[in-house]
């Protein structure tokens, strides 16, 4: 990472709730080819989550804990850690900071910082909805990329084109981007599916297909100036009735395990011509946000 970071561009994407399972099966069925065409050897690899909901691994992940690989003979190498005395994960390759989380390390280092919210942890409309957006120099949610919204990823997806289309040249960017399709409530990307149906893993599916239908336009966006550091991953699991329980914030295997890649977006990489930008949606950035 210290020959990655200050000449790429950064791109952190979290697919919110994402199962390992559904996301191994989807590979494996060619459901999602956008994604599994960059994933290494077109597979996600097996991690486990920093945290079992939301806020908690988001903390985490925020200050350079990512899903730790679900593998014995740790520790496992980091690719971002703060200078702590005695971290066994920290290795000469590891990009070191002096910084309590890495979007402000970065924001040091040169780059601009933004966050694009999803679930509720990131629409700034309380205090506690402000803690993970208020570590970026940038940021912008609206209902229109909340878990509600069947259009979610697509406004998301919008937000960072226009990002990156305004970014000056000569400065790098890092993204992050909280996707809320994947969590409850999903049942709407399932076709046929009705409120009363409710969610269910095919919903959940059905959704992942959804953001891989759109995620080409993200990285596209994302390399379009220089190559783009990728991180794909899920912050955590959710139950469908596995063992009887539903949802997550709970110790089971569907919610600790989840799916991660990272990879390297070469510069100008998309054969597509440049996306149509539409105008944003009204959202909730603030004057504050560009440090």
């Amino acid at each position: 990472m210290n020959a990655i970071v200050g000449t790429h561009d950064l791109l952190l994407v979290t697919l919110d709730t994402l199962r390992f399972d559904v996301a191994e099966e989807l590979a494996a069925a060619g459901r999602i080819p956008n994604l599994a065409a960059l994933l290494p050897d077109g597979r996600w690899e097996r991690r486990h989550a920093p945290g079992s909901f939301t806020y908690a691994s988001h903390q985490a992940i925020l200050a350079g804990f990512l899903p730790t690989p679900a593998s014995p003979g740790g520790p496992h190498p980091r690719l971002f850690a703060a200078r702590f005395a005695g971290s066994e994960s920290t290795a000469p390759r590891t990009w070191v900071f002096d910084a309590p989380d890495l979007p402000t390390a970065l924001g040091a280092a040169g780059y601009r910082t933004v966050c694009i919210g999803g679930v509720g942890f990131f629409n700034k409309q309380g205090p506690l909805g402000s803690v993970l957006p208020g570590l970026f120099q940038e940021s912008h949610w609206s209902a229109g990329m909340g878990v509600a919204s069947p259009t979610s990823f697509e406004e998301q997806v919008a937000r960072a084109e226009r990002v990156a289309a305004e970014q000056p040249a000569e400065q790098p960017l890092f993204v992050f981007l909280n996707v809320s399709a994947l969590h409850q409530p999903n049942w709407f990307h399932l076709p046929g599916a009705t409120r009363e149906h409710g969610d269910s893993r095919a919903s959940h599916a059905a959704a992942l297909e959804y953001v891989d239908a759109h995620i080409g336009r993200l990285f596209a966006a994302m390399s379009a100036r220089r190559p783009c550091f990728a991180i794909v991953c899920s912050d955590h699991g959710t139950a469908y009735g596995e063992d009887g329980y539903t949802g997550h914030r709970i110790g089971h295997e569907v919610v600790w395990t989840v799916p991660y890649a990272h990879f390297t977006l070469p510069a100008g990489a998309a054969d597509t011509a440049a996306p149509t930008i539409p105008a944003p949606a009204p959202d909730t950035a603030t004057t504050e946000e560009r440090a």
